[in-house]
């Protein structure tokens, strides 16, 4: 397998990937270990262009503005703006109306809508509240470790309830205004101002992420409807696999084509599997007669580049002995996946990466992070620190996007859409991300397995969008780079300085401190044991450099010093890190840059520094998302919610019960690993700014898997009543008949108006009620043992990638597709003993008469509750291509009825003969 050799900006920059193996070419950079701060160099240029300007902003009072980069802000009083095209403020008042409306608007669920949605939770709170009181003071006696069993598991229900449910008391629906943010940013006829977005497209093993699939979703990206110079790219293969090396090269020559047909036209979507797999009619809204025609040659364009991407994965089947060689006739550097050097490549750039019509490119940039024995890695969060710490040196732009490999951009204007967030002038400094939903291409119309989690995007994240703001769910995302530098926001204006640096560390401030330099002094030491404020304050620079005069270079020196400290050794990423409209150093040339990226992603960058910790994405859990926004949150920052009508991104979900059980086991994993960490909700981060119905949620996510013990339990229950003749809830009263079936209607009514307020279909809602039953007793009760061994025990568990194959061998071919795994153990068991149960309990109801009718129906009840809600499993076990577990299945349920006659006809647990037989012998018997 050869190497292509792609270079950026159009022409060939070196034969091999950027490396830091000393013992490849000549273009390869030796990290020195021990770097010399004061010696001079790029580090020392940047740096020194960085105080030149704080020197100019308190000589002008204006906020120095990277052309092409710039996020309005707004100071404490001052009634101007930014105008993003120069370095002056310029007043509103030179702007027109609409451009001076906001970017974006919230807009509430009506009233009649979301009143008796309201009125019905706080009703069902109390019926809860009353049924609760009559089952813990009405205890069944020939049955009381059952009853104790279904009290504590009630409470715990009801627990899980409200921590659910009120974070849900306050959701909001938000409208954005794409004209405005045009007239603002990106006037026509003059260089567009919109911010710069940094996108991260992460990758690991090609044999389960297809290389095809990954070519869309960079595809997309790089024909997305946004500035081309504002637009890079970087995809991390954290595999080191030369396949995706290769895959990206050929990627890259085909988006040369792929770009201006899709933005002629103005296609959607924009990745080219999923556009013409579309069945729709793609003349409709088309003018030029000249469409037909070019489609038809980009549509065999395509078919030809997917040949060539299929070849690439043939080869790759079968390893050679030696390794593979690259185009130079030298090894891969990543033959060893767990021993190589960091490697990057400039495929695309603006620097001279012309599309077929002469057009400028986004800059396409392959990372891979060195890996060496003896170091821990931290996964995908690992990763992602390397991506934020490369794009920071070779582009720095303010705003950063996550992907996973599997998720193209369905919308071409979903980044303008954040940026109506992100770059309002009032709204976007204290916005953390903007979260979109996750909607999922190839389910099945029913959704058998509640893939598309409806339920969890459309009623949960809304609901959380009107206290401080949705939880991070790792895809989909458009981040403020300064909150993932472990800033806080600004407070409120009345606590602020004019000038951004001021508003920016004025989140230290609590209220009520003076400005002096000793209450200063006071805040920085109680920073010290409050986890949840920022690692550092930009004050603190600013003062230091003030205080000392601009021309006291140890001063410089020690600020300097201080921050690689926290952000790791490397001048130039510090130095990027206080550029808070982005760019990089005007000095700093491109093979420069390129080499401190090297140098940024060693394996011993991140030692003695705040990465992982404080900075970036957060490690100590799978789920690095959930734990990465919980520490925005805590520092007071908010998040916002996007739901544009067209989808914002789409993926791939596993739609066969196997891996949808393995994908929720691995979410559920991370959740306990928060729970049992230092990072827990319940205990974590009271010092900060996160509201309590927000808290309420994290809480919630977190704590869930737990829920697996006492559903379990109570799953049970049904089969031992059945079997047992005994019940759990004694002989009721009329008043207390009433309760019961209030509790029940309240639940009903809660989804009813749920749904009517969120647009969730029934279908939706009802799936992912069966889902929560059978991933519960399934991936999230192995979730918390697995959780308990890695802590108590330290046993951890191996990070199982999701498959991400398309459906090649039919529509939905894959859904039924049988694969055995651990985790149906439990739900076969418990749907067997139900069965078991049923079969016995009418059995047994019909040999004693009619009097044993009446308690039967209760049992049955439950019984009943607990097969329905595992139907959807029992689907998935009889398949239409699963002969062999149809078989099984059957004949567990025919063996089951034949022990149940069997079990009725002798009690087990009494000496004596039940059935007809025992009436004709009399009491004597």
């Amino acid at each position: 397998m050869a190497s292509p050799g792609v270079g950026g900006g159009g022409k060939r920059i070196h034969p091999l990937p950027y490396s830091s193996d000393v013992n490849q070419s000549p273009n390869i950079r030796v990290v020195d270990p021990v770097r010399e701060f004061g010696s001079p160099g790029l580090g020392n240029v940047a740096w020194k262009e960085r105080v030149d300007g704080w020197k100019m902003k308190q000589e002008k009072n204006v906020v120095p503005m990277s052309t092409g980069q710039a996020n309005s802000e707004r100071g404490a009083g001052d009634n101007r703006d930014i105008d993003a095209s120069t370095d002056v403020l310029v007043d509103d008042s030179l702007l027109n109306d609409e451009a001076r409306q906001p970017l974006s608007r919230k807009v509430s669920i009506p009233s009649s809508r979301i009143n008796p949605y309201r009125m019905v939770i706080v009703l069902r709170l109390i019926i809860l509240s009353i049924f609760l009181h009559y089952r813990i003071t009405n205890p069944v006696p020939n049955a009381f470790a059952l009853w104790l069993i279904s009290v504590i598991c009630e409470i715990w229900f009801a627990i899980s309830w409200i921590l659910d449910q009120f974070p849900k008391w306050l959701p909001v629906n938000r409208e954005t205004y794409l004209d405005r943010l045009a007239l603002r940013y990106d006037r026509e006829g003059e260089p567009s101002q919109l911010a710069a977005v940094d996108i991260f497209v992460s990758t690991v093993d090609p044999l389960k992420e297809p290389p095809l699939v990954t070519a869309n979703t960079v595809l997309s990206i790089l024909s997305v409807d946004y500035p081309v110079d504002k637009v890079s790219c970087y995809v991390s293969d954290d595999g080191a696999a030369m396949l995706t090396f290769e895959a990206l090269a050929e990627t890259s020559e085909f988006a040369r084509k792929w770009v201006p047909f899709s933005k002629k036209y103005s296609i959607e979507p924009r990745a080219p599997e999923w556009y013409f797999a579309q069945k729709i009619d793609y003349l409709k809204d088309k003018v030029q007669p000249s469409f037909v025609k070019d489609r038809r040659a980009m549509k065999r364009e395509y078919e030809e580049f997917k040949v060539r991407i299929n070849g690439l994965v043939a080869k790759a089947q079968k390893i050679p002995e030696e390794g593979w060689i690259m185009q130079d006739g030298t090894p891969w550097p990543g033959n060893n996946t767990r021993d190589h050097p960091g490697m990057i490549q400039v495929f695309l750039g603006q620097s001279g990466g012309l599309d077929a019509e002469g057009n400028e490119l986004p800059r396409l940039v392959y990372v891979s992070r060195e890996k060496r024995p003896g170091f821990q890695h931290h996964k995908k969060a690992g990763a992602m620190n390397a991506l934020v710490r490369v794009s920071a040196v070779l582009t720095n732009g303010p705003f950063l996007l996550n992907l996973d490999c599997d998720h193209y951009i369905n919308n071409s204007k979903a980044l303008r859409e954040a940026m109506c967030f992100l770059m309002d002038p009032n709204l976007g400094k204290h916005v953390c991300y903007v979260q979109f939903p996750q909607r999922f291409d190839g389910i099945d119309r029913n959704d058998r397995y509640a893939n598309r989690n409806t339920v969890f995007f459309d009623i949960n994240l809304r609901g959380l969008d009107g206290i401080q703001g949705p939880v991070y769910v790792g895809t989909g995302c458009v981040f403020n780079r300064t909150a993932l530098y472990g800033y806080e926001p600004p407070l409120k204006p009345k606590h602020k300085k004019a000038g951004f640096l001021s508003s920016l560390c004025a989140g230290s401030r609590k209220k009520g401190s003076k400005s002096s330099n000793k209450g200063s002094d006071k805040k920085k030491s109680s920073k010290n044991v409050d986890p949840t404020v920022p690692i550092f304050s930009l004050e603190d620079i600013e003062e230091g450099v003030e205080g000392a005069g601009f021309d006291d270079e140890k001063s410089l020196l020690m600020s300097q010093m201080s921050l690689e400290k926290r952000f790791g050794q490397s001048a130039v990423f510090v130095a990027s890190t206080l550029m808070e409209n982005g760019g990089v150093p005007q000095s700093a040339t491109p093979e420069t840059l390129l080499k401190e990226a090297i140098h940024v992603i060693s394996c011993g960058y991140e030692d003695k520094s705040e990465w992982g910790t404080e900075i970036g994405w957060i490690y100590g859990s799978v789920t690095e998302d959930i734990l990465t926004g919980f520490k925005m949150h805590a520092r007071g920052w908010r998040s916002i919610y996007c739901m544009p009508k067209r989808p914002a991104f789409k993926g791939s979900a596993p739609i066969n019960l196997s891996d949808r059980l393995n994908q929720v086991l691995r979410w559920a994993l991370g959740s306990v690993e928060i729970l049992l960490s230092r990072h827990c909700p319940i205990w974590y981060g009271y010092n900060g700014r996160l509201k309590w119905l927000e808290r309420f949620a994290y809480i919630n996510t977190t704590i869930y898997p737990i829920t697996a013990l006492p559903l379990l339990m109570y799953c049970t229950l049904p089969a031992v009543c059945l079997l047992t003749n005994k019940f759990i809830i004694p002989q009721i009263s009329n008043i207390a008949s009433i309760w019961f079936i209030s509790l029940f209607l309240s639940i009903f009514a809660t989804g009813i108006l749920e749904m009517r307020w969120s647009g969730v279909g029934i279908d939706e809602w009802w799936r992912n009620e069966q889902f929560w039953v059978i991933g519960g007793v399934s991936a999230h009760l192995f979730a918390v043992f697995q959780g308990l061994l890695k802590v108590l025990a330290g046993i951890d568990t191996n990070f199982t990638v999701t498959s991400k194959a398309s459906d090649e061998d039919g529509d939905f071919a894959e859904l039924y597709l049988f694969k055995w795994t651990t985790l149906l153990i439990p739900p076969t068991t418990l749907l067997i003993i139900n069965l078991v149960g049923v079969v016995a309990g009418i059995s047994y109801a019909i040999n004693s008469g009619y009097q044993s009718w009446g308690p039967l129906f209760g049992k049955l009840f439950f019984a009943f509750w607990v097969i329905v809600h595992l139907y959807p499993f029992l689907k998935g076990l009889m398949g239409r291509q699963n002969r062999t577990p149809t078989i099984v299945v059957v004949w567990s349920i025919l063996l089951a009825s034949i022990f149940s006659l069997l079990w009725v006809r002798v009690d087990p647990f009494t000496t004596r003969v039940t059935g007809p037989d025992v009436t004709q012998c009399g009491i004597n018997c």
